[in-house]
């Protein structure tokens, strides 16, 4: 029996859709999306797939502004923009969380993040040079050295509990909020940082190109007419707590992370297996770990990466699963492809959703596909305030799900 309940008390975010949650949120009932060729590396190649880039210069560090409000500097001079991703999200999502500086010192405050590239693969002219026996400056090394997104913004706010960089591909996010929820029930932490943050990069654009998954139009997940996914940036993150933190700061629970259900497919390198038996099995144990019935599920946010493999995959283990036309939608479609930052970024927006009691449209939904046999939502769609399910499939064949409720199982 649980003994403690992860509690949701934080959110924040960054994409494409908005440099905020507060942003976010209205742009995805709107439907707006704008997708363009990439801008801040340069892809080299003739036909180039649109993606979702921030459209926010992020500036040397964000933490300056904070670091001189408080009269502290920070603790690395030179980080990545996906640990600056990650920092500006945790910044939301705590003061959200009425959390500072002073409240976490009392804390045992735990982060964990996931990432696929972090700022892995953005040193080629270094090794460029290096092949070419040229001696160059190794900054680019230091710098790649130091930036384990966990441990930079545990190094901010000097957190005292665990620090953990979740590295499985495109479920690293949800993986990250499923480790926090462990930590919580274990009475490991009272506090975790918890999500996901990756930025664009032209080694990944370039690889998703070479395995022909990205679409030049913008991505329409779930239809007939699909041609791919597009790839994005950004940051989810979720403050995650216990009951007990909550009881005595005195402050509101905004939803709770009910289930975590992880499996592994061993089929591909980056095919779903074709019959979903690794989803299926997370999907199962996630609802075990919630307590919750098929009945009680208000939505899916879907995994849905416009792919013709996933997408078909993924609709028919939901529509055998929740037989009932549960409604699903695809925030991928306002978002990109954010890779390891997916299972934070989406985390969040299904907690937002619940709180607002809707779902945005699917955006570039237009015909149904019996492949996939399902029909993602075509507009913005009432829902009541209860339980919803974010999907995470991810290359190598791993599948990871969240069951996300109002109310603690």
């Amino acid at each position: 029996m649980k003994t403690s309940f992860a509690c949701i008390t934080g959110l924040g975010c960054i994409c494409a859709a908005g440099i905020s949650l507060k942003a976010i949120m209205p742009v995805l009932y709107t439907g707006k999306r704008n997708p363009s060729a990439p801008s801040n590396f340069r892809a080299d190649i003739d036909k180039t797939s649109p993606v979702f880039e921030i459209a926010w210069s992020l500036p040397a560090d964000p933490s300056v502004t904070y670091a001189l409000k408080t009269s502290r500097q920070p603790r690395q001079s030179t980080p990545s923009r996906t640990s600056l991703l990650a920092l500006a999200a945790a910044m939301e999502a705590l003061e959200h969380a009425h959390l500072d500086n002073m409240i976490l010192k009392k804390k045992r405050v735990g982060v964990v993040i996931g990432t696929t590239v972090g700022c892995t693969l953005n040193n080629e002219p270094f090794y460029r040079a290096y092949r070419d026996k040229k001696n160059p400056e190794v900054s680019p090394i230091k710098r790649f050295l130091i930036n384990n997104t966990a441990l930079y913004v545990a190094g901010f706010y000097n957190c005292s509990g665990p620090a953990v960089t979740i590295a499985n591909a495109c479920s690293s996010g949800t993986d990250a909020v499923g480790l926090a929820k462990s930590w919580i029930e274990n009475d490991i932490c009272d506090i975790v940082i918890a999500g996901g943050a990756d930025e664009l990069c032209r080694t990944t654009y370039l690889g998703f190109t070479s395995l022909l998954i990205t679409s030049q139009e913008p991505c329409r997940p779930f239809d007939r007419n699909r041609k791919g996914l597009n790839l994005g940036e950004g940051a989810g993150i979720v403050i995650v707590e216990s009951n007990r933190s909550v009881k005595e700061r005195g402050v509101q629970v905004i939803a709770y992370v009910k289930g975590y259900g992880s499996s592994g497919d061993a089929h591909h390198p980056t095919a779903p297996h074709p019959g979903g038996s690794g989803l299926r099995r997370a999907i199962d144990i996630a609802m075990r770990d919630s307590g919750s019935k098929v009945n009680e599920i208000e939505f899916i946010n879907a995994h849905g990466t416009s792919t013709m493999d996933n997408d078909k995959v993924e609709g028919k283990v939901i529509a055998n699963m929740f037989p009932n036309s549960v409604p699903v939608v695809s925030t991928k479609s306002y978002t990109g492809h954010t890779l390891g930052a997916a299972g934070g970024i989406e985390a969040v927006l299904t907690v937002q959703a619940l709180v607002d009691r809707q779902i945005p449209a699917t955006a570039g939904f237009e015909e149904y596909d019996p492949e996939c046999a399902i029909t993602p939502t075509t507009k913005n769609t009432p829902i009541k305030s209860g339980t919803a399910i974010s999907n995470s499939l991810a290359f190598g064949g791993n599948n990871s799900v969240l069951v996300i409720g109002m109310e603690h199982a």
